[in-house]
């Protein structure tokens, strides 16, 4: 059961509008293909009660209702009144699982919370609304109650009901725990069907469900993204993961390739950012990064495991950076189709090498223009090389620039002021070649600045400049990670050329 739209939304700073319950609903249904969806808690809001009758009438309309369940609470009816002006046929009845909860927070008797019970359920069946039953902190219960516990079953499981939700409210359960305490109970009461709703307060929801799972439970709780309250809850991507690759004898019928699809727009839709390194659903859990595991990976696939990432709808990335190598560079330019010599490759690493250095991340859509770059700039004789400048940019001041070129081995330095940081080096290059050269520099009739096109890095920036002089008019590219010295190296390949 997916649990998403409803303790999912208890995230903190998390609210779906009605048309985003609605889409992630028909999603989790149609093509995660969940058994069952929690979708609210009766009675919290006017825009709670729009989306539980959009998504009933949709549910209706497709054959779903029955998978439609919501949180009701032992209030005399009122619950079953929203329900029946929602149109939903399924309610998770809240009531107390542990002794410290019924005593100190509704100061009842289990005699007195029995009979109310009995009365919620009784009433739910006259208006033909199926009944689960939630023991709201179970996991307490077990380890400080125990005797309450099964004085309370022993109550539930002679009633007109279809599940008992076990939950770990407070996320206190190691995994001996949760495989103890569901043993105990499904041994007892083998004909009951039982789910588990875990929590992540200890980063042991995921553990804690496969005990309970191996321990003989029949459903189990989960949110896309390990939404909830607090740490959240047991997350559905590495749950379907695990119960797929190490528990062969549980068949289920969720479809591992929507998880990541489904994850990101649960994901936009919420604003609650899925980590990086998430397990499954995360940026980076299909990248490698060392340049020692592209290279195994090309020679038989040494660095995978049964976490393939088509199976997730997903495909392996190779990071490009200071620690990717040749091997991550070569399986990049496979993908783009692309091969260069031995010689340029090392040019071309040492460059990315340079980039990661700065804690830039390069992209695949980056490499042809970081190939075009390093390998433009073989091709021309470097007579002139800037050897150093200093920019300077202060409020209330003109930019400025001190600048050190090297022409044919003879040092020359200047320093100009500008419009702006590029038009200040421009102004210093012009005072030197006025100084102390006879050519003219030639005319800046065009300048622009983009990041590579498809990049969604924001690594490298292209600065394309079109001179112009009396022979002829020619363009130049610089790339790197500043805008400023883009251009200074599109600058220093247009000397050389001059």
């Amino acid at each position: 059961m997916d649990t998403t739209l409803r303790d999912g939304e208890q995230t903190s700073g998390v609210s779906f509008s009605v048309s985003e319950k609605l889409t992630i609903a028909k999603l989790l249904l149609e093509e995660l293909k969940v058994d069952r969806l929690e979708i609210a808690s009766a009675r919290v809001s006017d825009g709670e009660l729009e989306a539980v009758k959009r998504i009933t009438a949709w549910a209706t309309a497709h054959n779903f209702l029955e998978k439609i369940e919501v949180l009701t609470f032992v209030d005399a009816g009122k619950s079953i009144n929203w329900m029946l002006n929602a149109g939903a046929k399924v309610q998770n009845l809240l009531t107390k699982g542990s002794l410290n909860h019924l005593t100190h927070q509704l100061k009842k008797t289990p005699e007195q919370h029995f009979t109310e019970i009995k009365s919620a359920i009784e009433l739910a069946a006259k208006n033909g609304i199926k009944t689960n039953v939630y023991l709201e902190d179970w996991s307490n219960g077990m380890r400080n109650s125990k005797a309450y516990v099964f004085e309370y079953l022993d109550f539930i499981t002679t009633q007109n009901i279809e599940r008992i939700l076990l939950p770990d409210t407070l996320g206190i359960l190691t995994h001996t725990e949760t495989a103890s305490f569901i043993k105990e109970v499904t041994e007892k009461y083998p004909n009951t069907h039982f789910d588990f709703h875990g929590h992540n307060d200890y980063d042991l929801g995921v553990a804690n469900v496969m005990e309970a799972v191996k321990a003989g439970v029949n459903g189990l709780h989960l949110t896309i993204n390990g939404m909830g309250e607090r740490a959240g809850n047991a997350p559905m991507a590495s749950v379907i993961a695990v119960i797929n690759d190490f528990l062969e004898e549980v068949s289920i019928s969720v479809n591992e390739k929507a998880l990541h699809k489904v994850s990101k727009l649960v994901e936009t839709f919420s604003g609650f950012r899925i980590p990086v390194n998430k397990p499954v659903v995360g940026a980076n859990v299909f990248t490698q990064t060392a340049g020692i595991h592209a290279d195994g990976d090309n020679k038989n696939n040494l660095y995978f495991n049964d976490l393939m990432p088509e199976r997730f709808g997903r495909k392996r990335k190779y990071a490009l950076g200071k620690t990717s190598g040749k091997a991550n560079i070569q399986k990049n330019l496979q993908d783009l189709g692309l091969s260069l010599n031995d010689e340029d490759l090392k040019k071309v690493t040492q460059r990315i090498i340079e980039l990661g250095d700065k804690k830039e991340v390069v992209s695949q859509d980056d490499l042809p223009y970081i190939i075009s770059d390093v390998l433009d700039s073989d091709t021309i004789e470097k007579r002139v090389v800037v050897e150093n400048y200093v920019l300077g940019h202060a409020r209330g001041m003109k930019p400025s620039t001190t600048l050190q070129l090297r022409v044919e081995g003879v040092q020359y330095e200047a320093h100009a002021q500008g419009d702006g940081q590029f038009d200040a080096f421009m102004n210093a290059l012009r005072k030197l070649y006025k100084t102390h050269s006879k050519k003219d520099l030639p005319d800046l009739i065009d300048y622009a600045v983009r990041i590579p096109p498809g990049s969604h890095s924001d690594a490298l920036c292209e600065t394309i400049i079109t001179w112009k002089s009396e022979e002829k008019e020619f363009i130049t590219r610089g790339l790197d990670s500043d805008q400023t010295v883009s251009a200074i190296k599109a600058t220093e390949k247009m000397l050389n050329i001059i």
